[in-house]
């Protein structure tokens, strides 16, 4: 499965040293939050597998009932639906509209300070 694009950002959501830094900047920024993206993707991800089943194997339906007041197991909610797929998509693209989780405002100076004190040999 691959990622999808990077939404673009409101351009109130960069930080000041992105919006008035050099291309380098930029660029290491655009890559973490590519980085940032695909680790929200497979958070998102991992939550909707664990909706699915109680974390020990077993159905959570079976466990928890299906919410409908019967306990045979058959549940009837969001994560058992066939839209079930699309929860995990729909949160990353939340979070990362939002301005995502901070990760790559911290990892981009690392990233640019790496990319600039590279020496081809």
């Amino acid at each position: 499965m691959s990622a999808p694009a990077i939404p673009p950002l409101d351009q109130a959501l960069l930080p000041a040293q992105v919006r008035n830094g050099s291309a380098s900047e930029k660029k290491a920024y655009a890559a973490a939050l590519g980085f940032e993206q695909m680790l929200v993707q497979q958070l998102s991800q991992a939550i909707g597998d664990t909706t699915s089943t109680d974390g020990l194997g077993g159905d959570a339906g079976a466990v928890l009932g299906s919410g409908d007041g019967s306990s045979d197991g058959a549940s009837t909610d969001a994560a058992s639906s066939p839209y079930a797929s699309l929860l995990p998509d729909a949160l990353t693209q939340g979070i990362m509209k939002a301005g995502g989780l901070g990760l790559a405002r911290q990892l981009a100076p690392a990233l640019a300070a790496g990319a600039g004190g590279e020496t081809s040999s």
